[in-house]
């Protein structure tokens, strides 16, 4: 969802634009001016089944729309925009639903996620290269509000350095082993001299923020910031936004502090930058193992390394990811 937003924006210029959203995605777009109005789509929920696929389809049929463009690509979704009798229905030649498309795009794997979703709004036949995309969020009020309480409950001052770090991911050989030990790198690094670590994630990377806050200590800097599991998806990018510097695995931060344009370190393992979804954040560093012939092993990342010594990830050096983060914060944090 964070990737179409360069898409609904460009489709902004021409029309009303309607969001069909998964409930959990729904949220990421409250605020955002290029979109009218969000569909949710609870397929696993209320809308299971074809009688949810009716229902869901009479409301998007209610809107008028006359192009769907099927940035999903799957044929649940496709068949939605079939059955709402959307008379142009846009999607990639490679995707799952393509049989109910009236137009197919080609999917170009040279591209950032971002632009081969853009180029979904192309004329028949042409094949414009879009210019440098970003995805862009609009947290509010709300959120910026649950970001400052939970700021104030850990006695953070209004202008105190952030550095987020992301240590979780759904896939397990994605989840970089070391930010225990970068962590207490970057205490002993001026950038922390008077800020503080902030760890970012789902609820269940809660063990995972207490580790890194055990390392922190050791080391003698402040108290971790503790976010698992405490702010929305748009409140962690509201987060993101007061951080001098993220560091990542290739997972759902990185795009949310690409929307936000915060300096970025990426650490791919399994997975490389060129599959599409590396960071777009105006400063931003990949640290990957450049030399590795089994990387890329699969398109997510699977949940274990099919070769069984997982160098990808760790063999990456923590005073390396330290200093391409220092290095995109400036002199005076190094």
């Amino acid at each position: 969802m964070v990737l179409t937003t360069p898409l609904l924006e460009r489709l902004a210029g021409e029309g009303l634009v309607h969001v069909v959203a998964t409930p959990a995605n729904a949220a990421l777009l409250a605020n955002h001016p290029a979109v009218s109005s969000v569909i949710v789509f609870d397929k696993r929920g209320a809308d299971r089944g074809l009688g949810g696929l009716r229902r869901v389809a009479q409301r998007l049929r209610a809107v008028g729309a006359q192009r769907a463009f099927l940035a999903q690509g799957s044929s649940r979704t496709a068949a939605l925009a079939w059955m709402a009798d959307i008379p142009e229905r846009i999607g990639f030649e490679t995707s799952g639903g393509r049989l109910f498309t009236t137009h197919r795009v080609p999917y170009d794997r040279a591209q950032h996620h971002a632009a081969r979703l853009w180029q979904l709004a192309n004329p028949a036949g042409e094949h414009t290269v879009p210019p440098p995309l970003r995805p862009s969020l609009y947290p509010g009020a709300t959120e910026h509000d649950a970001v400052s309480r939970l700021l104030a409950a850990h006695g953070v001052a209004h202008h105190e350095p952030l550095v987020a770090l992301a240590p979780g991911s759904v896939w397990a050989t994605k989840r970089w082993p070391s930010f225990e030990a970068l962590a207490a790198v970057l205490v002993s690094s001026p950038l922390l001299a008077q800020g503080r670590v902030v760890v970012l994630g789902a609820g269940t990377d809660a063990p995972l923020a207490a580790a890194i806050g055990r390392a922190v200590l050791a080391a003698g800097g402040a108290p971790v910031i503790d976010a698992t599991g405490q702010l929305s998806l748009l409140g962690s990018a509201a987060l993101l936004s007061r951080c001098r510097v993220l560091v990542t695995n290739d997972s759902a931060p990185l795009h949310l502090a690409s929307a936000m344009n915060t300096p970025t370190v990426a650490l791919f393992g399994p997975t490389v930058p060129a599959l599409g979804f590396g960071p777009l954040a105006e400063q931003r560093r990949v640290v990957q193992h450049q030399t590795l012939e089994c990387r890329p092993c699969h398109a997510h990342g699977p949940m274990q390394c099919p070769q069984k010594h997982w160098r990808c990830m760790r063999d990456l050096e923590p005073s390396l990811v330290a200093q391409a983060a220092l290095q995109l914060v400036g002199p005076s944090a190094r």
